[in-house]
């Protein structure tokens, strides 16, 4: 099940250069390339003429030439040359699609172009702010989109798949948990009330008393996830907004599914307890880097067992909850696309650097 007519992130701004980059999408196979300006383009990786992917061609100009017979074409998918011919016919074209760089990404539409606007690209604002330390990376994971999304709104795995850096006892046992959920939103609400950092937080801001910790976790369709993370010593009125002495996170999470059984994980870490401190930028980030391996090899093997036995049902508990809102949302959504409703998600707006206290 894919949602075609959103938003997904094709790549991170940095792989998009004038090598032609071949990327499967939503079980299409897309080249990205920029042009000679600089231009960043989308296309269908298949020249029309005898279907060679055309990642294998360059960049001339502003035209992608195809590395069989040398076929050229806009950014339009149309075809500009083909030599040795003046004529060209008017079916010698590949499908394009709309993309649109921001946040440090090239985010491209995939549905009906017609209806691709610029202002329902996800909020991801935290990776280019001046207020916001932010690193990123893409993650290949041979796993279904949605046991992503899975992963990210339920955190009591924490305690057992992350305790040697972002997982304490605390986080399954002493968690205060709410669950809230909108037309096209669930926003899970946790709180973990004067109990030990966990060894992340220990080493990157020297914790050494018990902490007031939240994990708010917000998703919005297709598959983005934003959770604002973080801890402040204990009694200072974290939960009332005071955060001032404490480490103040974003991890951020824009999930592209490449087929049912494969996914482009772009994430990123954000912090705003110093900026501009590169050092740790990049300190925080290697501990989030570690959470993430240990999941890539968990839902990698999840995968496996699915495939194994597809018919054989899952036991839900109350940790779920978060996790089959969403399901619910994308099913609704993913019914409608495919009795032709035009989605009518609203533009999304800058959001603060964090959220108000729950």
């Amino acid at each position: 099940m894919f949602l075609r007519n959103y938003w997904y992130v094709a790549a991170a701004s940095q792989e998009v250069s004038q090598t032609p980059l071949g990327r499967i999408i939503l079980n299409e196979p897309v080249v990205i390339f920029r042009t000679a300006a600089g231009i960043a383009a989308a296309l269908e990786d298949r020249c029309c003429h005898r279907h060679a992917p055309l990642h294998l061609g360059r960049v001339v100009g502003e035209h992608l030439q195809c590395g069989y017979h040398g076929l050229e074409f806009d950014r339009s998918g149309r075809c500009a040359l083909i030599p040795a011919q003046e004529h060209i016919p008017p079916t010698a074209r590949v499908k394009s699609y709309p993309v649109v760089e921001r946040y440090r990404w090239l985010w491209i539409w995939m549905g009906d172009p017609a209806l691709a606007d610029p202002n329902k690209i996800a909020d991801f604002h935290w990776l280019d702010d001046s207020q916001w330390g932010a690193r990123s990376a893409r993650l290949p994971v041979e796993c279904n989109w949605q046991l992503i999304v899975d992963n990210l709104l339920d955190l009591t795995h924490l305690t057992y798949v992350h305790g040697a850096t972002i997982g304490t006892q605390a986080n399954t046992l002493h968690a205060e948990t709410t669950v809230e959920h909108e037309a096209e939103r669930v926003r899970v609400i946790r709180w973990t009330i004067d109990q030990p950092a966990p060894p992340t937080f220990v080493r990157t801001a020297g914790f050494t008393s018990n902490v007031d910790r939240w994990q708010i976790i917000e998703f919005e369709p297709p598959a983005f996830v934003r959770l604002d993370v973080g801890a402040a010593p204990t009694g200072q009125g974290a939960r009332q907004g005071n955060r001032a002495n404490g480490l103040s996170m974003y991890n951020l999470n824009a999930i592209t599914p490449e087929t049912e059984r494969s996914s482009h994980y772009f994430w990123g870490q954000a912090q705003s307890y110093a900026p501009k401190d590169e050092d740790l930028t990049e300190r925080v980030f290697e501990e989030i880097k570690k959470t993430f391996d240990q999941d890539w090899h968990l839902l990698q093997e999840q995968q496996r067992a699915i495939e194994r036995d597809p018919t054989r049902a899952m036991v839900s508990i109350r940790a779920d909850a978060g996790p089959i809102a969403a399901r619910r949302i994308l099913e609704r959504l993913a019914q409608q696309e495919a009795g032709g409703v035009v989605p009518v998600h609203a533009a999304h707006g800058r959001q603060a650097g964090a959220r108000a206290p729950r």
